[in-house]
């Protein structure tokens, strides 16, 4: 687990299992370069900070490493805290293509469904997770690349159990739980300390007599939003996580007038059917919704069923980005989000919704201004 000293419960920070995993392949190859997996290594996380994390169940030979690294999630746990990310890395005796190949193996989810971003038939193992992955084997190992290739595979023991906690089942993954996580840091979001400082973050922005606030759902969307809209003042960025409601409430008792929300299409979607508290683990996505905004362009009605019948926003997203219907569909969320927001705080704001894709790229940008 990392080293990090003990902070005041509700604010202390954890790591993601993508990190996890990314610190014990690395432990692992460099068991191989070595000869001895250390027990302990600094890792590169997704966000570009260096981490330090404590290495157990360590054992190499010419050909093999194995490495363990357990998650602490911080002071926001769920169903993979404690869990065992292992990382078994197997020398080959050739250079092949590609150089390092990634397996999922026990514990580790399948990909069984479109509309997670990644291939049906995979490893359950996230775009940013597996680049991290990668980008720490090449960090240390360019030379033992040259001669061999590398089969690096995550497991982790007991992964099936932890994934009958979580949504996995619906969303068409089999077999294990994911390895997810986009900064490599979990935050404590459900936590009140953060709820807290999501309502200090506006209070502050409204004290400096800021009449705008943009509000983003986690790093992206923050880096995203930012990168939009350079003129802003850096005090009008608030990143409330899942805390909608607290946001717009505090928002409501300020002298702030205009509202810019920046966020992806689920959790967009997650406030569009009137979720002011949009964890994952609260209620789950709106598919009808989706269909019905799909619908309301002119998608043919077939694929609006597949739409409502999917388990996830993102398969609504890749429909329509099949069709050549981005901005149209992404348009019309955002004008739905703003009149249930409306709805909420009837001539109260004036909000601009900028929706992102999963790579920070701007789909859409809707406004609507208050009539005074």
């Amino acid at each position: 687990m990392p080293m990090q000293a003990k902070k005041p419960k509700g604010t202390r920070k954890g790591y993601t299992t993508g990190a996890c995993a990314a610190a014990a392949t690395k432990a692992a190859v460099l068991g191989l370069i070595t000869g001895e997996v250390p027990a302990q290594v600094e890792t590169l996380l997704p966000n570009g900070t260096q981490v330090l994390f404590a290495v157990t169940e360590a054992n190499c030979d010419a050909k093999h490493a194995h490495a363990v690294v357990i998650k602490d999630a911080g002071d926001d746990p769920d169903c993979t805290h404690k869990a065992h990310l292992t990382a078994d890395v197997q020398l080959l005796p050739v250079a092949t293509e590609p150089k390092i190949q990634l397996f999922g193996g026990d514990g580790v989810g399948t990909i069984t469904m479109r509309g997670l971003g990644l291939e049906v038939g995979s490893a359950a193992i996230n775009p940013v997770p597996r680049n991290n992955i990668l980008a720490n084997i090449h960090a240390i190992a360019t030379e033992l690349l040259q001669k061999h290739s590398l089969a690096v595979t995550i497991s982790v023991p007991d992964g099936e159990k932890m994934a009958l906690k979580t949504l996995n089942s619906r969303l068409g993954i089999v077999g294990g739980i994911s390895i997810l996580g986009t900064t490599g840091i979990v935050h404590p979001y459900s936590t009140a300390a953060f709820r807290a400082s999501v309502v200090q973050g506006v209070e502050v922005a409204a004290n400096r007599g800021l009449d705008t606030i943009v509000l983003t759902t986690g790093g992206r969307t923050e880096k995203f939003t930012i990168k939009t809209l350079p003129d802003l003042d850096s005090a009008s960025f608030v990143q409330m996580g899942d805390f909608l409601g607290p946001a717009l409430d505090s928002a409501n008792k300020t002298s702030i007038k205009h509202i810019i929300i920046g966020g992806m299409v689920g959790k967009l979607t997650k406030i569009a059917q009137g979720e002011t508290i949009t964890h994952a683990r609260r209620n789950v996505v709106n598919t009808d919704l989706l269909a019905e905004i799909a619908r309301s362009i002119g998608v043919a009605e077939n694929i609006c069923a597949e739409i409502s019948q999917a388990e996830t926003a993102r398969y609504a997203g890749e429909r329509m980005q099949e069709l050549g219907l981005n901005n149209e569909f992404y348009q019309a969320l955002a004008r739905k989000v703003v009149t249930t927001l409306s709805t909420r705080y009837p001539q109260r704001f004036s909000f601009s919704i900028l929706v992102c894709d999963f790579e920070g790229q701007q789909l859409a940008h809707y406004q609507e201004l208050l009539n005074e």
